[in-house]
């Protein structure tokens, strides 16, 4: 295989745009956050860490690929 057939792979990782379940607060978050992530107004968990990806618990309303 020739160096220009190469493909360049592209991240797994993404930023994601949520809407909290309770308040209706949109919010952009990492798809792989290592840390608690809490709503900006009313303070519900949206995210939770386990290694990887991290577990959704709001809405996900769209991946924002930047």
């Amino acid at each position: 295989m020739r160096k220009r057939e190469i493909l360049t792979p592209s991240p797994k990782s993404k930023f994601l745009k949520i809407k909290c379940s309770d308040c209706g607060n949109e919010q952009i978050i990492f798809s792989h956050a290592s840390t608690l992530v809490k709503c900006n107004i009313c303070n519900k968990e949206l995210a939770m860490p386990t290694g990887g990806k991290a577990k959704i618990l709001a809405d996900k309303i769209k991946e924002i690929l930047e």
